[in-house]
């Protein structure tokens, strides 16, 4: 089936031009519109729900497709954008992807076909079809929390470099040498983003990353708990667990515990992404923070400025480390 990209190289026009002329935009020659009425004829082109969607009227409405609903982290971030698109005068429609590729092109697709005036997408792991022709055809579209290679798209997302550095420079400091790492899923930014930070920190700190130490995860309890499980299992096993994210730290604690063993003093464990229950575990969890709600208004702005046309740098706004006592120093405050 042919695509915007052919019926662009048939006409010998650009893909915005196509896009243009499928939205009835009056800023296109009628040479070149006759050209791309020829080519969609010679081609049977079908226009898709991106070449008929975001179109100049407003419906003061933005779709905003996450990750996971049930992960605290986007929870927090969807509450974010529905505050600030209020704020400004714009209702939100959530699609929760559930991490599946055909799952967000679904909300995609719908949610072009009831005319969004822009998109917040926080991708999974592939660059699908469909997410492509939102690129090509240059509708209003913001990346939040991930990015995807090769694809030019603004994106509003944290960096935890510097925290997660900290974070092994104070386990370091506390005598821990064993530090275990359940990484994020290699496919996506995010994951492969915290799992270099992770291996930089430990060359940096003079400790070594033993590779039966690091295992992907895929950002869910249940992958956290059986990664958990086997770095225990180990003939020598770590004495830290960091986990990528807030689900796995849960089913991490959860196998701890299942082992009747203490945290810090049998094994330390700590993760990436702060949420609010793990000041009431104990001991309270430590753990990289992530401005989730900045991050949220942040995304709104930078589409409403895409919504009028406006340049629009991508964001990166920096996680912190909260220290507490579950890697065995007493709380900060």
């Amino acid at each position: 089936m042919a695509g915007i990209k052919d019926v662009a190289a048939h006409a010998g026009v650009s893909v915005a031009t196509v896009s243009r002329v499928l939205n009835d935009s009056p800023k296109v020659s009628q040479e070149a519109r006759t050209k791309v009425h020829a080519a969609v004829e010679a081609l049977r082109y079908r226009p898709n729900a991106v070449a008929r969607s975001l179109r100049t009227e407003a419906t003061h409405t933005l779709g905003l497709i996450i990750g996971d609903i049930l992960n605290p982290f986007f929870a927090v971030l969807a509450r974010a954008v529905e505050d600030e698109a209020r704020a400004a005068g714009y209702t939100v429609v959530i699609g929760n992807a559930d991490e599946r590729p055909e799952q967000q092109d679904h909300y995609v697709r719908t949610l072009l076909e009831h005319r969004v005036d822009g998109l917040l997408i926080c991708p999974t792991a592939e660059i699908t079809p469909l997410v492509e022709d939102c690129v090509e055809a240059g509708g209003p579209l913001v990346f939040l929390d991930r990015t995807l290679p090769g694809l030019n798209v603004p994106s509003v997302r944290a960096d935890g470099t510097r925290a997660i550095h900290e974070l092994v420079e104070h386990i370091r400091d506390l005598g821990h040498r064993r530090i275990a790492f359940i990484s994020g899923p290699e496919l996506l930014s995010t994951g492969r983003e915290r799992t270099q930070a992770f291996l930089d920190a430990m060359r940096a700190n003079g400790l070594e990353a033993r590779e039966e130490y690091v295992e992907a995860g895929d950002f869910q309890e249940a992958s956290g708990r059986g990664i958990a499980a086997r770095f225990l299992d180990l003939p020598e096993p770590p004495e830290v667990i960091f986990a990528g994210d807030n689900l796995m730290a849960l089913g991490a604690l959860d196998e701890i515990r299942a082992r009747g063993l203490r945290i810090p003093d049998d094994v330390a464990l700590a993760s990436f992404d702060d949420v609010a229950w793990f000041v009431h575990v104990d001991p309270p969890i430590t753990a990289i923070a992530q401005p989730a709600e900045e991050l949220g208004r942040r995304a709104v702005r930078a589409l409403l400025e895409r919504i009028q046309h406006r340049p629009v740098e991508s964001v990166v706004l920096p996680a912190r480390l909260v220290i507490r006592r579950s890697c065995g120093e007493t709380e900060t405050r």
